[in-house]
């Protein structure tokens, strides 16, 4: 495997169902990424010691999921210059706090910020990143999202060839 680009790092293995959302879109992309659980509350001096050499091992952004207090996003991010990019996990029992804790950082520390569960457009916009340094993730990139518009304008078509009611039976998941 080449050289990571991307650390995917959350809390607790719990988190993995929602962070592997980041790693499937890298594998779509072929972009090389790590996945670590790494702790700022039990694992601290291990989380200081791998964002602080992040830079140095190659990663150019980091993706870091937590729920409950959610201090991993912040906290590696004040370990480093990269990139971090915030996943708040949401589960059905907790209220809003790991995206609360995400958004609140003091100025100094920028953290990018995704919605609750949103792995995904995490790794969307670390993509959007990489791509400014390579053409080639660019142009795949851009024909990404070409798909989604063109997408779009195809399901609006046949919402108006065959009216709201008939499309709404038919595409029914």
């Amino acid at each position: 495997m080449s050289q990571p680009l991307v650390g995917i790092i959350m809390g607790s293995d719990s988190d993995l169902d929602i962070m592997s959302e980041a790693a499937k879109l890298l594998d779509e992309f072929n972009v090389a990424y790590e996945v670590r659980v790494i702790s700022a509350h039990r694992t601290p001096e291990e989380m200081g010691a791998y964002a602080s050499s992040a830079a140095e091992r190659g990663l150019k952004v980091i993706i870091a999921g937590a729920g409950g207090s959610a201090h991993l996003p912040g906290m590696t991010a004040s370990h480093t210059t990269l990139p971090v990019i915030a996943i708040p996990v949401k589960r059905d029992h907790h209220g809003h706090e790991a995206f609360w804790s995400s958004i609140k950082m003091p100025p100094g520390i920028p953290l990018a910020t995704m919605p609750e569960n949103g792995a995904r457009n995490g790794a969307l916009l670390a993509i959007e990143i990489l791509a400014l340094m390579d053409t080639d993730l660019a142009t795949r990139y851009e024909t990404f999202r070409q798909k989604q518009h063109d997408s779009v304008l195809k399901t609006d078509a046949k919402l108006q060839t065959e009216g709201w009611e008939t499309y709404l039976k038919e595409n029914k998941s």
